[in-house]
């Protein structure tokens, strides 16, 4: 399981001109599912998304995670990011989980963290969606909790 992080000021999905989900200061959460990905997965990425300390302390280090500060988290599927683009120009869909896989390991990311944590916003899985952010730093870092 793949997660792109960033901190944001703002955030907000969009499906057919209709806002989905928003958020403001907190986590956008890009995340993609990968062929052999399962529940330890699941667990080990809603670990790393609620504990990740990307926000600052009194002191402006980056201690504290988005559970600490109270901020928002906004999760939108992207199998893209589990492409292969090693090769080419064109990139091969070969390492993510099949469609009814994804979606299903993907829900189970959403239930778990919002069973730890509030507010919670989702994009909407096989959806075209339109995505806006305020990256707050640029704070951007890639998350993995490889298969197997």
């Amino acid at each position: 399981m793949i997660a792109l992080i960033q901190r944001v000021t703002e955030a907000s999905v969009r499906v057919d001109g209709e806002t989905i989900g928003a958020i403001g200061r907190g986590l956008l959460a890009l995340v993609a599912v990968e062929r052999g990905d399962g529940e330890p997965q699941v667990s080990r990425m809603a670990e790393r998304l609620l504990g990740y300390r990307l926000f600052a302390d009194g002191e402006n280090r980056m201690n504290l995670s988005v559970v600490e500060t109270g901020g928002g988290v906004l999760l939108v599927p992207q199998f893209t990011l589990a492409a292969d683009t090693a090769k080419g120009m064109r990139p091969s869909f070969t390492p993510a989980a099949d469609p009814e896989t994804g979606r299903r390991l993907f829900d189970a990311l959403v239930e778990v963290i919002r069973s730890r944590h509030s507010p919670l916003a989702t994009g909407r899985f096989g959806a075209d969606m339109q995505v806006s952010l305020v990256n707050d730093g640029p704070v951007t870092f890639l998350l993995r909790c490889p298969p197997g």
